[in-house]
């Protein structure tokens, strides 16, 4: 599922979804969506003081050290750990940065949300929970937010074509 708070981001996540089975877009806030799991476009050192990590901070108290837990205090760009909210609904958090550190302004190429983007879809298809399950037994919707789009700085339209990339290159062109 694409989240987006706002028109422009919602009309980027449009224009991919169509012709993208798997792909619904939901205009509104992330916290009003039912999923199994949310992703955090975090840095690398997932500290969440900012944009919807600050959201996802208040939502699920202690999120940010089970996300640095998880990491080693230290996850790159292009890669993801899922750990576990605290909550029913969602049950998940997915990090996958975006950025090395908090406030960066990402290059306007959108090649960090390629790498976020596609570290979430790897995950989602080839990883495990930490006892062992399969994510994609245990976790069926994932609600993606803009990735750096907030923070970061990066258009909407550059945004949702990197994360096309991602999703073609890894489930097949659309």
């Amino acid at each position: 599922m694409l989240v987006a708070v706002d028109a422009p981001m919602a009309r980027a996540w449009r224009a991919i979804a169509e012709g993208r089975p798997g792909l619904v877009v939901h205009e509104g806030s992330i916290t009003d969506v039912t999923a199994d799991a949310v992703v955090s476009p975090a840095n690398s050192f997932g500290l969440m003081g900012g944009g919807i990590d600050a959201v996802y901070a208040r939502w699920f108290p202690g999120i940010s050290d089970r996300v640095r837990a998880a990491s080693g205090g230290d996850l790159p760009v292009g890669q993801a750990v899922i750990v576990p909210t605290g909550a029913e609904h969602p049950a998940w958090l997915v990090s996958a940065p975006t950025m090395r550190n908090p406030g960066e302004r990402l290059p306007p190429d959108g090649a960090a949300a390629h790498a976020a983007a596609a570290a979430v879809f790897r995950l989602w298809r080839d990883g495990d929970l930490p006892d062992g399950t399969p994510v994609r037994r245990a976790v069926r919707t994932v609600a993606l937010p803009g990735l750096g789009t907030g923070v970061g700085g990066l258009a909407p339209e550059v945004c949702a074509a990197r994360v096309a990339e991602a999703w073609d290159e890894l489930f097949g062109e659309a």
